[in-house]
């Protein structure tokens, strides 16, 4: 079965995406806990992150790591939380957060109200840190 993921991955459903290359992506999600909460995924549909292989599994920390530093620079955030939950999408994804405090580090924080202008422009902010990286 295709998964979300895979979807938008295809450009089947919408999708608010700061990094692609041949084994991952990067998108923000559509209920961020904090502003430019980023989802790595790998375009490989594997539901458990233990099950892919170490190439990848290593990409997407080097991906995440990078998303981490461009959020740093774009919203100035103090540290950057990542997280690898996976219990509501079956396929891997690795939640990178900017964060203040341990307290931002809450799924009951998630927003479902960000209107799609204001994702697409935190997307263009974040993209833009992230190219000048390079």
């Amino acid at each position: 079965m295709t998964t979300l993921f895979s979807r938008i991955i295809a450009g089947e459903l919408p999708g608010h995406f700061v990094y692609r290359d041949d084994t991952v992506v990067a998108f923000l999600t559509i209920g961020p806990i904090t502003t430019g909460h980023t989802l790595v995924v790998p375009i490989a549909e594997v539901d458990h992150w233990i099950d892919l292989d170490d190439d990848t599994v290593a990409h997407l920390n080097v991906v995440a790591k990078k998303v981490g530093r461009a959020q740093v620079a774009a919203f100035g955030a103090e540290r950057v939380s990542l997280i690898i939950a996976g219990l509501e999408v079956p396929h891997t994804h690795l939640h990178v957060l900017p964060i203040h405090s341990e307290s931002d580090i809450d799924f009951r924080k998630a927003r479902t109200d960000v209107p799609a202008e204001e994702l697409a422009e935190v997307a263009t902010q974040l993209k833009a840190a992230i190219d000048a990286l390079d």
